[in-house]
């Protein structure tokens, strides 16, 4: 029986425009970017087989498009819808920082930064330059590493602040690895990173680690002077 079929208060489009979005299960939302099954099998189906091959969410969306279009039933079509969801979720968060003070919303700062390097094999440098009002104004990545390190060069950083005019920064990395704890070099960096930017007068607010677990705040943990 193809979903056509099924009750129309059943079928996953229909049932999101009755009840909403929360109301699909996740193989009904996946199978809403799916669109098609195959023989024998219905979209659901497929995306049900698609979320207990790969785990779950977070390794259907970070998979790469050689595995995912490897499945049966898949297809590059799939892949890009899912990976322009994706963008989409980005710009929307990106536009909510630049609409807000960071401090009034740090959940967005941190799904931001989760969406936009979590997924990222090799290790990233980023920076969030914000105006007097802590609201983003230009978001960089400065330096891509290796698969465990990154070369961060506090010159560089004080050079793009000070073509934004920026009053406040946040820069963050990820650990491929997932783990977040930061390391003695990351405490060292971020100490460098703080005498360069005093002497221009702007002030780091945080420097986050995205890895596998919860976003690890190096302000949080008092290893920021004065912060």
């Amino acid at each position: 029986m193809s979903i056509r079929d099924w009750p129309e208060s059943e079928r996953p489009r229909e049932k999101m425009r009755l009840r909403g979005p929360g109301a699909l299960s996740d193989a009904e939302l996946l199978a809403l970017f799916l669109r098609t099954g195959t023989a024998g099998a219905t979209a659901v189906d497929l995306a049900r087989g698609v979320l207990q091959h790969f785990g779950g969410w977070r390794a259907v969306l970070e998979s790469r498009e050689e595995d995912f279009c490897a499945l049966p039933g898949l297809g590059l079509a799939s892949f890009s819808l899912l990976q322009a969801g994706q963008e989409i979720n980005r710009r929307h968060l990106r536009e909510t920082l630049e609409r807000e003070q960071v401090f009034s919303n740090p959940e967005a700062v941190r799904s931001f930064l989760r969406a936009n390097l979590r997924h990222r094999d090799r290790e990233v440098f980023v920076a969030l330059l914000m105006d007097s009002q802590h609201r983003l104004i230009h978001y960089d990545e400065l330096f891509l590493g290796t698969v465990d390190s990154a070369s961060v060069f506090p010159r560089e950083l004080v050079k793009i602040v000070l073509q934004h005019n920026a009053a406040a920064i946040i820069v963050a990395h990820n650990h491929p690895s997932g783990i977040n704890e930061p390391s003695q070099a990351d405490c060292l960096i971020t100490e460098r990173i703080q005498q360069a930017l005093a002497l221009i007068g702007v002030r780091l607010l945080d420097h986050l680690i995205v890895g596998s677990g919860e976003e690890v705040s190096l302000a949080e943990r008092g290893l920021l002077k004065g912060a």
